[in-house]
C-alpha cells in the first residue's frame, strides 16, 4: 500500500527527513497492515485468554542514502508491504520514494505480546492468538539476517562487528518521560530507543555539522515501567573520512537487564 506525504515540520529534522518520525509513521503503517492482513476493521487484538495483545517490534533495520535530500514541501511516498512469518510474527518493508528515486528502506519484525495478569512491562510475554488469520510464509532473507544479528549482539558477541574498536565513553543515563517517551499502550515506545541513542551520541561528541544517518539497526529484548531509568552505553566505535559507526546497548537500571542493542552508521555532510 502506498501513502503520499508532503514534508512539513512534523516530518523534518535538522538533518532532513526525521528518522524518528519515519520510525513512528512506518510503525503505524505496520500496525494498520496487521489489521488489514487479519481481515479486521480495527487494530484490536486479544490473546486466547481474552487479554489485550499488542505487536511489539523485535528488530528494525533502516538503510538510507538520502534522508537529508528531503526539504520542506517536498512530496514523497511510503510503499508498505507486510507478511506473516510465524504464528504471532510479522515482517514489513517500507520503501521511501522521492521524485521516483528510492531514498530509504525500513524493515520491521514484530511479535504479538501480552501483559497477562501482570501490570508491569518487565513481565511482558509472547501472546498466543490461535484465531489469527493470514497465511504463514517463509521468513524473508532480510528478516533472517536481522534475527541472526540480534542473537549475536544480545550475547555480546564482539566478532559480529569486528571493525569496531572497544569504546571508552561513559554510559549516559535517561529517565524516560511518560508524556513523551511512552505510547498509548503504556510501553516505552520503540522509536524512543532511537532518540535516546542519538541523545547519548550528542553527549559523547558534538560536531559543527551533525552527521546524517546511513543505516540503523535496533534489536529489542524488553521494556521498562514508568519511573525506571535507562543506561545507554557505547560498546564499540569507529570513525573515518566517510563517517562514524557505533554499537550501543540500552539497559534498565532497576535490574541491569539489557533491553536493546542499537548499531548506527552515519556519514558526514561536510567537514
Amino acid at each position: 500500500m502506498i501513502h503520499r506525504y508532503r514534508a512539513g515540520m512534523p516530518q523534518l529534522s535538522y538533518t532532513g527527513l526525521s528518522e524518528n518520525w519515519l520510525l513512528k509513521e512506518c510503525g503505524h503503517r505496520h500496525w494498520e497492515a496487521l489489521a488489514a492482513h487479519a481481515g479486521r476493521q480495527q487494530t484490536d487484538f486479544h490473546d486466547d485468554n481474552g487479554g489485550r495483545s499488542y505487536a511489539a517490534f523485535t528488530a528494525i533495520r533502516l538503510q538510507t542514502c538520502g534522508l537529508d535530500a528531503v526539504a520542506e514541501h517536498d512530496a514523497f511516498d511510503i510503499d508498505s508491504t507486510l507478511c506473516r512469518t510465524g504464528p504471532v510474527r510479522h515482517f514489513s518493508t517500507h520503501r521511501i520514494v522521492r521524485g521516483g528515486t528510492q531514498i530509504a528502506e525500513l524493515s520491521m519484525s514484530s511479535a504479538f505480546v501480552t501483559r497477562g495478569d501482570a501490570l508491569s512491562n518487565r513481565r511482558v510475554a509472547r501472546a498466543a492468538l490461535a484465531g489469527l488469520t493470514g497465511d504463514v510464509v517463509p521468513m524473508p532473507e532480510r528478516a533472517l539476517q536481522m534475527t541472526q544479528m540480534s542473537k549475536r549482539l544480545r550475547a555480546s558477541d564482539r566478532a559480529a562487528l569486528p571493525d569496531l574498536a572497544p569504546a571508552t565513553s561513559e554510559p549516559i543515563e535517561f529517565l524516560p518521560c511518560p508524556n513523551s517517551d511512552f505510547n498509548g499502550a503504556d510501553f516505552l515506545y520503540f522509536a524512543s530507543f532511537q532518540a535516546f541513542v542519538d541523545r547519548a551520541e550528542w553527549q559523547w561528541r558534538r560536531d559543527d555539522e551533525p552527521p546524517v544517518v546511513a543505516s540503523r539497526s535496533l534489536f529489542y529484548y524488553g521494556n521498562v515501567d514508568v519511573g525506571d531509568t535507562l543506561s545507554v552505553r557505547m560498546i564499540g566505535r569507529s570513525e573515518d573520512a566517510q563517517g562514524l559507526r557505533h554499537w550501543t546497548e540500552v539497559r534498565r537500571k532497576s535490574d541491569g537487564m539489557k533491553i536493546a542493542d542499537v548499531t548506527t552508521e552515519k556519514r558526514w555532510r561536510c567537514r
